[in-house]
C-alpha cells in the first residue's frame, strides 16, 4: 500500500509543478489555448496520442470489445494507428496548421465560422460541442471507481474529486502548455505501463503460447459461429462486421473531434509534423493495440466477479479483475497509468469546452468588447464549472446522460468530420453543406439513441460519419456556391511562397 500511495503522491506533485513551470506561456489566448502556436513534435505527437487514449478506452473498451471479439480486438487497435494516427496527420496535420492560422481561428467552432463567413455555423458548432463534451468528460471517470477500490480499498467519490482538482490545478496555472508537458510526462508512464502489465498478465497464464492454446478452446456465444471452439483466436474474430463498425467509429473518429484536431492548431512547423505524425502513430500501436490485445484475453479471467446480479457481463470489471492478481508495485504503476490517461483526455476535454465557450460563444454575442485577460479568466472560470459538472455527472449519472455519453462521440465526429475535411481540401463546399452535415451527424447518432433503428450505438456513429461523407458534397454540389474571391483568398494560404533549408527540400530555384 506504501507503495502504491508514494507513486501517486509523485504524479499529482509533478502534475501541478509543471502547472506552476507553464504559467509563464499565459499571457494571452494564443498563449493560453494554443501555447502560442510553438509546440514541439514530442510535445504535440504525445498530446494527441494521450488525448486519444484514456480508462475508458483501457478499462471500458478494451473489456468489452476484447470479451466480444477476442485477439481480433487487437485490429481496433492497429485501425487506431493507421487511421486515427498516421493518416490524420499526414491527411490533417499540414493543412489544418495552415488554414487555421491564416484564418486566426484557435477552435473547431472558429473554424466554421471563418472558413463559411457564417456566425450562425460557429455559434452552432460551438452549442454541439459544449452538449456533447459534457458527457464525454464525465464518462472519462468510468473505470476509475473498480480500480481504485481494488487497488486502495477508497471510495470512488474522493478519486474522481481528486482528479478533478489537480486538472484544474495546472490546466488553469498553465493553459495548453502545461497540458501538453503532463501529456509527455502522461504518456511515458502509459508506454511503460502497458507493457509491463501485459508481460504480467501474460506471464500468469503461463506465456503467450499457452493462453492462445488456452483462448482457442474456449466456445464462442455468437450466433454466426455456432458455438464454435477457435473463434476468439481466429484472424478476424467472431463477428467481423460490427469489430469493422468500432474500428471505424474508434479510428476515423477522431478526424472530426474538436479536442484532437485542435493539437495540430498548436504545432510549430513542417519538422514537427514529420516527426509527430511518426511519434503519434507508434505510441498508438503500443498503447491502443496493447490495451486491445490485452483485452483480448479476457476470456480467460472468467469468473463470478465480473457478472451483475441478473448475470450479464460488466464490461469494465474485466480488465481490473484481471489485474487484481498483480504485485503491488505493478498495481500502483496500473493506477498512475490509468490515472495519467484519464487526466491527459480530461484536460484535453476541458481546455477545448472552456475555451470554445469563450471564444466562439460569449465573445462577440453574449460579451462585448472583452479584453485578453478577460477571455484567459472567463475560461479558467469555465475550467472549474466543466470540471464540477461531470464530477456530479460522473458520480451519479442519471440514465439519459449514460445514453449520451454513449454517442457523443459518434455525434461529434458524425457532425464535424466531412465539414471539416472538405473544407480543407475543396473549394466547393457550401454553408448548406456544412448544415446538413451537422443535421446528419446529430440526427442519427441522437435519434438512434431513442429509436434503436442501428443495433449498435458504436455502429451509429461509423454511419453517421459516413453519412456526412457523402451528404455534405451532394448538398453543396445542389445548392447555391459561396463567394468565389472569397474562397479563392482563403485558399491562398496554401500557395504562398515559403524559404526553408536545404535540409528539408532538395528542389531549387
Amino acid at each position: 500500500m506504501g507503495i502504491k500511495i508514494f507513486l501517486l503522491v509523485v504524479f499529482f506533485a509533478v502534475m501541478v509543478a509543471v502547472g506552476v513551470y507553464s504559467r509563464r506561456h499565459v499571457t494571452s489566448v494564443d498563449g493560453f489555448v494554443l501555447g502560442g502556436r510553438s509546440v514541439g513534435p514530442w510535445l504535440t505527437a504525445f498530446a494527441y496520442g494521450t488525448s486519444y487514449f484514456s480508462a475508458v478506452v483501457f478499462v471500458g473498451y478494451a473489456g468489452q470489445f476484447g470479451w466480444k471479439y477476442g485477439i481480433a480486438s487487437t485490429w481496433i487497435g492497429i485501425g487506431n494507428a493507421v487511421i486515427g494516427s498516421l493518416l490524420a496527420w499526414v491527411i490533417l496535420g499540414r493543412r489544418t496548421k495552415v488554414m487555421t492560422q491564416h484564418l486566426g481561428s484557435k477552435t473547431m467552432p472558429d473554424f466554421f465560422g471563418a472558413r463559411y463567413d457564417s456566425k450562425a455555423l460557429k455559434i452552432t458548432a460551438s452549442i454541439i460541442v459544449f452538449v456533447f463534451l459534457i458527457p464525454y468528460t464525465a464518462s472519462v471517470y468510468n473505470g476509475l471507481s473498480r480500480l481504485f477500490e481494488m487497488a486502495f480499498h477508497i471510495p470512488y467519490t474522493w478519486c474522481v474529486i481528486a482528479m478533478a482538482v489537480f486538472t484544474a490545478l495546472y490546466v488553469i496555472l498553465g493553459g495548453y502548455m502545461a497540458t501538453a508537458i503532463n501529456d509527455f510526462i502522461q504518456g511515458i508512464i502509459m508506454l511503460a505501463g502497458i507493457v509491463a502489465v501485459i508481460a504480467a498478465v501474460l506471464s500468469g497464464q503461463g506465456g503467450f503460447m499457452n493462453a492462445i492454446s488456452e483462448m482457442a478452446q474456449i466456445e464462442s456465444d455468437v450466433a454466426v459461429t455456432q458455438g464454435q471452439p477457435g473463434a476468439f483466436t481466429s484472424f478476424f474474430g467472431p463477428d467481423p462486421l460490427n469489430l469493422l463498425g468500432v474500428v471505424i467509429l474508434t479510428s476515423l473518429g477522431t478526424w472530426g473531434l474538436p479536442q484532437m484536431i485542435g493539437k495540430f492548431y498548436a504545432i510549430k512547423d513542417e519538422k514537427s509534423i514529420n516527426t509527430g505524425t511518426v511519434i503519434s502513430t507508434l505510441f498508438a500501436v503500443v498503447v491502443s493495440g496493447g490495451c486491445y490485445f490485452l483485452g483480448g484475453f479476457g476470456r480467460l479471467f472468467d469468473s463470478p466477479e465480473i457478472y451483475d446480479e441478473t448475470g450479464a457481463v460488466v464490461y469494465d470489471s474485466i480488465i481490473p479483475y484481471m489485474l487484481s492478481a498483480l504485485p503491488d508495485i505493478l498495481i500502483g504503476i496500473v493506477v498512475v497509468l490509468v490515472l495519467s490517461a484519464s487526466m491527459s483526455t480530461l484536460s484535453s476535454l476541458v481546455l477545448t469546452s472552456s475555451s470554445t465557450m469563450t471564444l466562439d460563444l460569449l465573445k462577440d454575442n453574449v460579451m462585448k468588447n472583452m479584453s485578453e485577460k478577460k477571455q484567459i479568466v472567463t475560461m479558467q472560470i469555465l475550467i472549474v464549472f466543466f470540471l464540477a459538472v461531470s464530477v456530479v455527472i460522473a458520480l451519479d449519472p442519471p440514465t439519459f446522460i449514460a445514453q449520451l455519453m454513449g454517442i457523443s462521440w459518434g455525434a461529434l465526429a458524425g457532425a464535424f468530420l466531412a465539414p471539416f475535411l472538405y473544407g480543407l481540401y475543396w473549394k466547393g463546399v457550401t454553408r448548406s453543406g456544412v448544415w446538413a452535415g451537422f443535421a446528419v451527424g446529430i440526427g442519427i447518432t441522437v435519434s438512434n439513441m431513442f429509436i434503436g433503428y442501428i443495433e449498435s450505438s458504436i455502429n451509429a456513429g461509423a454511419a453517421a460519419m459516413a453519412a456526412g461523407l457523402v451528404v455534405v458534397p451532394l448538398v453543396s454540389i445542389l445548392t447555391p456556391k459561396m463567394d468565389k474571391n472569397q474562397v479563392d483568398e482563403i485558399f491562398t494560404c496554401y500557395d504562398e511562397k515559403v524559404t526553408i533549408t536545404r535540409k528539408r527540400s532538395l528542389e531549387q530555384d
